[in-house]
């Protein structure tokens, strides 16, 4: 999701030394240009902070060989994800899905993603885009694998969507959840958990507050780095070093030590992704 979209506002700083534990940056696209040239100094970074694994969503077939090198480069530490953005589903997006279950059928991905809908940038394909999320929830089913959600102004339509194939069996994450309490409640009864990024720290978006009455075990972090770089940051490029921001505020918001968000948020993630 692209930076600009929030105001800023909500300003905490770390106040807790990471030692005997690790977070989960469950969203970030560390494989695009923003980092080609200092990759090595950003997992680094990230490292020295606590964030030592990281889930990388596919755009579509012109992201796919940047990600798999990172991943390549990086085994263990950088995990792809295979999918088609809605962003992306456009006039050719036959050929695009075709790619996408060509390369589920040949190895394993630690998820479908990123999928769903978006209703903020262009509106022309969005019957295409939810024929699109239909069939590459039935690939994540049929390989066992989770699905991660775009959801851009389009949050009721893909819950509903999901509701259709819940069974028991499918899993995955809400990816820079920012909706109501209603929705987050059908989320949860869906068993899905909501993944929270940067969002949390601008004070105009409300996410804080709504994070009150949302328990941890039904959160996971991410960056969704280079884009929505939490406060004090705003205006930079974001990376997964900033998870720390994000731990520390909801922790702010609920009143709780931010071993707890890290320690619940890790498992959680674990837990989705079988690792």
């Amino acid at each position: 999701m692209p930076p600009g979209f929030f105001e800023p506002g909500f300003d905490v700083a770390p106040t807790f030394t990471f030692a005997a534990m690790y977070m989960i940056d469950t969203h970030t696209h560390l494989y695009l240009e923003d980092f080609k040239e200092d990759m090595d100094a950003v997992l680094q970074r990230a490292k020295e902070a606590g964030v030592e694994k990281f889930y990388l969503p596919n755009i579509d077939s012109s992201s796919i060989d940047a990600m798999l090198q990172l991943e390549l480069q990086y085994p263990g530490v950088c995990m792809a994800m295979m999918g088609l953005h809605p962003c992306s589903v456009k006039e050719d997006y036959k050929e695009e899905l075709k790619m996408v279950e060509e390369w589920l059928g040949k190895r394993k991905f630690a998820a479908v993603g990123e999928i769903g809908l978006d209703y903020y940038w262009d509106q022309s394909f969005v019957a295409q885009q939810k024929e699109a999320f239909h069939l590459q929830i039935e690939w994540a089913l049929h390989y066992n694998l989770p699905i991660v959600i775009h959801s851009r102004n389009s949050m009721q339509d893909c819950i509903d969507i999901v509701r259709q194939y819940q069974k028991g069996k499918l899993r995955g994450i809400f990816h820079c959840f920012g909706g109501t309490m209603d929705e987050a409640k059908q989320i949860m009864d869906l068993n899905f958990l909501m993944g929270i990024g940067g969002v949390v720290t601008y004070k105009k978006a409300g996410l804080a507050e709504l994070l009150k009455e949302i328990p941890l075990n039904s959160l996971v972090l991410e960056t969704d780095a280079p884009y929505l770089t939490p406060v004090p940051f705003r205006g930079k490029r974001n990376e997964p070093s900033f998870l720390t921001y994000v731990a520390d505020t909801i922790a702010t918001v609920k009143n709780c030590s931010s071993v707890e968000v890290i320690q619940v948020s890790t498992d959680n993630a674990l837990k989705l992704f079988n690792t």
